[in-house]
C-alpha cells in the first residue's frame, strides 16, 4: 500500500514538516484477515530441525539492509502485503517475468512498479544466505514473512512471532494484481469488500492500514485529491490547509516530477507508531482511502481508539499481520514448490 522514496526526496519530507509547522523527531529512524481458519501446518517452529538458524540468517541481512538502504523497510512491508493479497502469501510477487512471454509476472504489474527495488534485493540476498546453510529447505514466501516482521520491528514497531510453513506459489500473473489491491482513491465500501474477500474484518482493514505510519506515496496517488477532488476542480475539503499547501508546492497538477514522494505520516514519518491515526483525526491523511477511514461510521471509532493507544495498536497490528500472513497459503507439490532462486520457478 505504500511507496518508498529515493533518498534524493528526503528534502521533500523536511519541506513538508516545515510548511506544516510540525515537530520533527530527531531520532531519525530510517524509513523505509478473520481468516477462514489459519492452515494448521503453519507453525513458529516449522524449521526447528531442518533450518533452526533461519531467523538469525534472515535477520543478518535485514539489519544490514536497514542501515544501508533504509527504503527497504517500508518497501518490504508493502511487498508482503501485495504478495498476500494476490494469490495468497506464496512469494509469487518475487518471480521475474519471462523474456518473450505474453503474460507479465506480478512484479511487473503497474501497481507494483513503485515498490523500491531494495525490497526485492533484500529478499534475494536473504534467500542466498539461507540457501548457503539450508539448501532447498526454506521457502521464499517464509523468508519474505520473516523479513517483513524484522523491518516492522527495526523501525520501532512490534516484534511478533512469525508462523512458517508456506510453500512458494507457481502462478504469478500481472493481470491478477490490480483488482486484488486497495487503490489510493478506494472508498470504504470498496476496501471492506476487498478485505472481506481475503477473510479479513473491518477491524483488520483499519489496523493494517496503520502500516502507513511509515512509507511514502508518489504524487500520482494523490494529485487529484489536491486539485480535482471527485471531479469538482477543487481540493478535497477534508484536508488541512497546511498539508494542501505543502503538497501543491511539491506536486504540480500537470508535468510534475514522477519521482517526488510525500510521507503518509507527516508528523513522524520515520517511526512506526500510532501517529497515523491521529493524523486522520486532524485531517492530515495523505490518501483519500486513508482519510476515508476517519469519516465512515464503520471505521471511525477504531481510528479514534488507536490514535489514543499505541500499545493497543501494536498488539492489534501483530495479530493482523499473523492473520494476513495466512491468506491463501500453498501446501504440497500440486500447488507449491520451494524455489532455490526466488525470481524463477524451480525446475
Amino acid at each position: 500500500m505504500s511507496s518508498s522514496p529515493t533518498f534524493s526526496s528526503t528534502a521533500t519530507i523536511f519541506m513538508f514538516l516545515f510548511f506544516l509547522n510540525l515537530p520533527f523527531s530527531n531520532s531519525l529512524l530510517p524509513i523505509n484477515a478473520t481468516l477462514r481458519r489459519p492452515p494448521r501446518q503453519l507453525s513458529v517452529n516449522y524449521y526447528a530441525k531442518s533450518c533452526p538458524q533461519v531467523e538469525y540468517l534472515v535477520g543478518s541481512v535485514t539489519s544490514n539492509m536497514f542501515k544501508e538502504a533504509p527504503a527497504s523497510g517500508p518497501a518490504t512491508i508493502r511487498l508482503f502485503f501485495h504478495d498476500c493479497f494476490v494469490e495468497g502469501c506464496d512469494g509469487s510477487i518475487l518471480i521475474s517475468s519471462k523474456a518473450g512471454s505474453k503474460e507479465l509476472a506480478e512484479k511487473d504489474a503497474e501497481d507494483n512498479k513503485d515498490i523500491a527495488k531494495e525490497a526485492f534485493e533484500g529478499i534475494n540476498k536473504a534467500k542466498a544466505v539461507v540457501e548457503s546453510k539450508c539448501p532447498g529447505v526454506v521457502s521464499c514466501a517464509d523468508i519474505l514473512a520473516i523479513a517483513t516482521r524484522n523491518f516492522v520491528h527495526l523501525v520501532g514497531g512490534p516484534y511478533y512471532e512469525v508462523k512458517k510453513g508456506r510453500w512458494d506459489g507457481k502462478i504469478s500473473k500481472a493481470s491478477r494484481v490490480h483488482q486484488n489491491l486497495p487503490q489510493s482513491n478506494s472508498t470504504v465500501d470498496q476496501l471492506l469488500k476487498l478485505f472481506s474477500s481475503k477473510g479479513l474484518t473491518p477491524e483488520d482493514l483499519v489496523v493494517l492500514s496503520g502500516a502507513h505510519t511509515i512509507g511514502f506515496a508518489h504524487c500520482k496517488q494523490f494529485v487529484n485529491r489536491i486539485y480535482n477532488y471527485k471531479g469538482t476542480k477543487k481540493p478535497d475539503p477534508y484536508m488541512d490547509p497546511r498539508l494542501l499547501k505543502a503538497l501543491k508546492m511539491s506536486c504540480p497538477q500537470f508535468g510534475g516530477n514522477v519521482d517526488i514522494v510525500a510521507p503518509f505520516d507527516v508528523t513522524t514519518p520515520f517511526s512506526f507508531d500510532n501517529a497515523y491515526y491521529g493524523n486522520l483525526d486532524a485531517k492530515l491523511g495523505l490518501l483519500a482511502s486513508d482519510q476515508a477511514l476517519s469519516l465512515d461510521p464503520r471505521t471511525k471509532s477504531l481510528v479514534q481508539v488507536l490514535a489514543k493507544d499505541k500499545h493497543k495498536f501494536f498488539q492489534a497490528f501483530a495479530d493482523a499481520m499473523d492473520k494476513m500472513g495466512s491468506i491463501g497459503v500453498k501446501r504440497g507439490r500440486k500447488h507449491g514448490e520451494f524455489r532455490k532462486d526466488c525470481t524463477i520457478h524451480h525446475i
